[in-house]
């Protein structure tokens, strides 16, 4: 184990951290806010600690993939620690652990809060809550690699460990170029979103807010109704964009080379629309006798489905009222989650492609033994490697599942509120049903179930992996 390049990634991460918390500063200061010095004073104390640990390079550069999962897993965990310190100093989240709580909803793009009045918030605090979802959804070592040289070609691996879905590729030969695509098209969503709004007249910081949470699939929102209270042409933008931000950034890259012919190959886009298509569809005819227009019925279909399968979510409407129709059909997308190379959480809709198609090779395979068949994925084949890592996180997956929920009903609440707190932050979307449900939150639980599912919440993010080696005996032995 090379621990002294985790020492200088870790302090990279905490120097962009620093850099980051000057934003929320600067935020407070031009609201005439008191409490604004508390996050320079964490912004400058992040920033010593990243000086420290960076100022003698290792003497070996070279990033295996042990490294670079532990790498990411402590920078995902050393920025929430150092991130909810300012919820503490400025008094406006005053016990330490739901602090945490509401960094690490930040980071991962959860946006499960445990906030009660999230409207009594100062501006500097609401910026940096909503902030920290765009600085989770790409990455913040993706970020830092788009700008930064750090470890040459190995940084593919720290890649590999923070970006979503299956398998990883570059997009263009080197790691840091593709790291400066994804970037710039998370960038161009962003401003894009951003200008809409604006032209449709939704304040300035609330568009900053709003899309920050929007194309990093959070959710958290500034006003306590979450979504509701905004006029319906905005909601059909941040509907459109939350819908963009799920898809797989290949498609994009594909679309600024002009290949349109490689876009309608990516299978795992195909049967995204399609699922959104279906799932609003029936939502809108199951929950007509809700609302009194159609267009009104399917603007809400639309945007909570859209909400929850990117694992945003926002809510427009208290759907935890719908029928139980919809509401099963929400807790399926749940699981179902984004595309792969997306913002999105969830297990991805790559992964629930390629665990189908093994499916339908065994069946086959029990019919024609002697039967040489190849799965296939976006018109080319899987590698054992892939099909064998989707396996393993299924396993994973559900082991994490089932334990969090035996260790959450220790709370004795009822059976929708503990399963659906645990789907909604394992799989990083948020709300869920009942007692967690869109116009309620999660303060009702105690601080050992809230730091359950803090665990839950990075291992959703981080796609399990990452977190798990770090208690796995062997990753610490040198060799």
């Amino acid at each position: 184990m090379n621990y002294w390049i985790i020492l200088y990634i870790l302090g990279c991460v905490l120097k962009f951290e620093g850099a980051f918390l000057v934003l929320p500063f600067l935020v407070g200061v031009i609201y005439r806010e008191n409490i604004a010095p508390c996050y320079l004073l964490v912004a400058a104390l992040c920033f010593l600690l990243g000086l420290l640990l960076t100022r003698r390079k290792p003497k070996s550069a070279r990033l295996y993939i042990r490294e670079g999962f532990v790498s990411v897993a402590f920078s995902w965990i050393f920025m929430s620690i150092f991130g909810a310190i300012p919820f503490v100093l400025t008094g406006e989240i005053p016990f330490y652990i739901d602090a945490l709580f509401e960094t690490i909803s930040g980071f991962t793009t959860t946006g499960a809060s445990i906030l009660t009045d999230v409207e009594s918030l100062s501006r500097a605090s609401l910026f940096w809550r909503s902030f920290t979802h765009w600085v989770g959804g790409m990455g913040v070592l993706v970020f830092i690699m788009s700008l930064l040289p750090l470890m040459g070609g190995s940084t593919m691996n720290l890649m590999k460990a923070e970006s979503t879905g299956p398998s990883v590729s570059k997009l263009v030969p080197h790691a840091r170029d593709t790291a400066k695509i994804l970037y710039g098209i998370y960038f161009a969503l962003t401003v894009f979103e951003i200008i809409l709004l604006l032209v449709f007249r939704m304040p300035l910081f609330d568009a900053l807010t709003t899309s920050f949470g929007t194309t990093g699939t959070g959710g958290f929102g500034i006003k306590c109704d979450s979504f509701a209270s905004y006029s319906p042409a905005q909601q059909n933008i941040v509907t459109v964009f939350m819908i963009l931000s799920g898809v797989n950034y290949t498609a994009y890259f594909y679309l600024l080379h002009g290949k349109i012919k490689d876009i309608f190959h990516l299978e795992e886009v195909r049967w995204y629309f399609i699922i959104i298509l279906a799932s609003a569809g029936v939502i809108a005819c199951n929950t007509r006798q809700f609302y009194p227009a159609i267009g009104e019925t399917l603007r809400h279909a639309f945007f909570q489905v859209g909400s929850i399968i990117t694992t945003t979510g926002f809510a427009t409407t208290d759907f935890d009222l719908w029928p139980e129709l919809s509401k099963s059909i929400l807790v399926l997308l749940m699981f179902v989650g984004a595309c792969a190379g997306s913002t999105g959480g969830g297990m991805k809709v790559s992964r629930l492609l390629i665990l189908f198609k093994s499916a339908r090779k065994e069946l086959s395979l029990l019919i024609h033994p002697q039967q040489v068949k190849k799965i296939r994925l976006n018109g080319r084949v899987i590698e054992h490697e892939v099909i064998r890592s989707t396996n393993v996180f299924l396993v994973l997956y559900f082991i994490i599942m089932m334990l969090s929920m035996l260790l959450v009903s220790i709370d004795s609440y009822n059976f929708t509120t503990g399963f659906t707190s645990v789907v909604a932050t394992l799989n990083n979307i948020g709300p869920g049903l009942d007692l967690v449900g869109p116009t309620q939150n999660f303060s009702i639980f105690s601080a050992f179930s809230k730091i359950v599912l803090i665990f839950d919440m990075l291992a959703g993010r981080l796609e399990l992996f990452p977190l798990m080696i770090l208690i796995m005996p062997d990753t610490w032995k040198h060799k």
